[in-house]
């Protein structure tokens, strides 16, 4: 498709609230309400983003001897608290982050056949009832929800019930609590969910209601950190209060609500959805939703609002043109909205756009959104992330489109982390290793420079967008509505019973004379959010004097 290089956005925002104040706008706190149709998410690895605390870089014996970019790097949770508190997510625009699983990670190494390979992801699980100490300690958890929550930020944990880590020289296998083959083929289901997705993952037996004893290894483990009749105990307790079976299931439910019912997380991101029977996820919800409720309840002063416990699920695959039915290879089709989930990740945007014109994609998310299947649902838009091996701009080329695209796409957005800064995703590794280099702080704090733009003026460009994008709930949660081609443009608009938005987008670059629309009146103030200029519509007009990437006009 061809380039859109510069957009104009305008916006008139009304509600209940108060005017925002006239300042810079990336440090503008907005008076919006939260809505999770309208989410930017930030996800990280938390081994790869910040390290705030070196004592915890080496952990069980493992060395820096992975393949490149396959061993643990330092990252850590109070890398992220850091960030929070410097003020790093606010000025992005950014109110939830999503992050990696937490919990303790195999010890040893798996061959991978392009060498050694580590952890340090979070998928490879060795205990689902403690935190891997090359990330940080439950204290640092705490406070980074805590943190997170003083700052209007939610906090989504990736959580894996498919899988264990694998098998190592450290790290034995579950006996009875999963299977090591077959392979999954996807050719149907059955060939998609009872199977392990690749050698030496044991997948685990999910279907199963029959009992199970802990494992050796596991007993052994809590004995020997002094814990051993604590887990136990508040084991009895759970099967007792849920009349549960002790089937592997059950134990990772229990296991995996301990960090809502302890910290305050907001909410899951679920790893492997379509991987397990679909009933699993139902089960997980009803906990997770318990356990949020009573944690609310039990801090109300640490609460950010009264939403439910959220959750977001990856079905790899997954479009937003699926709607409701997610139909596996061959005839299988299965509704996994039914089973708790609020929203899954939309992967198909990043294709779109290589083939499609704007207007096509946002007409119709919007009309899926509002008026379709996935009406009072929602997808999470993302163009990279963590696994994708074709990411919309691996070579950072398009980085002010990415921008612009990402963030004005009807549904929630997902920020991979260093897209705002231009992180390549082809560094010098194999695999999914290239897309999980450090992140580039460096090249930020420096203003290295790239072809046609430099790392602080894209990350400026992000974080107007961001904030604007934070301010409006219309533009992610709104109806969309084309107003001409050319110049391109279109508004949004939401309301219900409390609030309305609207926002007014023009696709073109230093527009300096512009007819207002609709939703602007004859005399009124506004303000373009990318630049702080004002500007007052006259005979149906509004003009300006400074040249500008993008045009962000909020009703004054």
């Amino acid at each position: 498709m061809k380039n859109i290089y510069l957009f104009i956005l305008i916006a008139i925002f009304t509600s209940c609230s108060t005017p925002e104040s006239d300042t810079n706008a990336k440090t503008q706190e907005s008076t919006a309400p939260f809505m999770w149709e309208n989410a930017t998410v930030y996800f990280l690895l938390a081994d790869r983003f910040n390290n705030a605390d070196s004592t915890n870089d080496m952990n069980f014996g493992r060395k820096q001897d992975g393949a490149p970019l396959r061993s643990f790097m330092g990252g850590d949770i109070k890398g992220i608290s850091q960030k929070i508190k410097e003020g790093y997510f606010n000025d992005l625009g950014v109110n939830a982050i999503w992050v990696n699983p937490m919990v303790e990670q195999i010890h040893g190494a798996v061959d991978e056949g392009t060498g050694k390979s580590y952890g340090f992801h979070g998928y490879w699980t060795k205990d689902w009832t403690t935190l891997d100490p090359n990330f940080g300690t439950m204290n640092d958890l705490a406070e980074l929800v805590k943190t997170a929550h003083e700052h209007d930020i939610r906090i989504l944990l990736d959580v894996v019930m498919n899988h264990t880590g694998s098998v190592t020289d450290q790290d034995p296998l579950w006996k009875g609590w999963v299977r090591t083959g077959p392979n999954c083929t996807y050719q149907d289901w059955e060939s998609t969910v009872k199977c392990t997705l690749v050698d030496n993952l044991p997948d685990i037996l999910t279907e199963s209601e029959e009992e199970v004893e802990l494992p050796q290894h596991l007993l052994d483990k809590w004995e020997e950190e002094g814990r051993l009749d604590k887990e136990l105990a508040e084991l009895d307790e759970f099967f007792e209060r849920t009349g549960y079976p002790r089937a592997p299931k059950y134990y990772l439910i229990k296991w995996i609500t301990d960090y809502i019912r302890e910290f305050g997380v907001d909410g899951f991101r679920v790893d492997t959805v379509k991987h397990t029977e679909a009933g699993i996820w139902g089960e997980l919800y009803a906990e997770a939703l318990k356990a949020l409720r009573k944690w609310k309840e039990d801090n109300p002063e640490e609460k950010l609002d009264d939403l439910d416990f959220y959750m977001v699920g990856e079905i790899y695959n997954y479009s937003i043109y699926d709607g409701l039915e997610f139909t596996y290879d061959g005839d299988t089709a299965i509704n996994f909205f039914d089973e708790g989930f609020h929203s899954m990740i939309n992967f198909s945007l990043k294709w779109e756009l290589k083939e499609k014109q704007p207007d096509e994609i946002f007409s119709k998310y919007s009309e899926i959104l509002n008026q379709g299947e996935l009406k009072n649902k929602s997808v999470l838009n993302y163009l990279s992330s963590h696994d994708d091996g074709s990411p919309y701009d691996a070579e950072r080329k398009e980085v002010y489109n990415t921008a612009n695209y990402l963030l004005l796409t009807p549904g929630a957005s997902q920020i991979y982390y260093g897209d705002e800064t231009a992180r390549y995703l082809n560094a010098k590794a194999d695999g999914d290793a290239k897309l999980r280099s450090f992140m580039n702080w460096g090249e930020l704090g420096a203003d290295s420079k790239r072809e046609g733009y430099s790392i602080q003026d894209i990350h400026k460009h992000w974080q107007k967008l961001g904030t604007f994008r934070n301010n409006h709930p219309s533009v992610g949660a709104g109806i969309h509505q084309k107003i001409s081609d050319n110049p391109y443009s279109f508004v949004r608009t939401l309301e219900n019973e409390n609030y309305d938005d609207a926002v007014y987008v023009v696709m073109e670059e230093n527009i300096k004379d512009i007819e207002a629309p609709a939703i602007f009146k004859e005399g009124q103030e506004v303000r373009n959010h990318y630049t702080s200029e004002k500007s007052t519509v006259i005979d149906g007009r509004i003009k300006f004097k400074e040249d500008s990437r993008l045009l962000l006009l909020e009703g004054m």
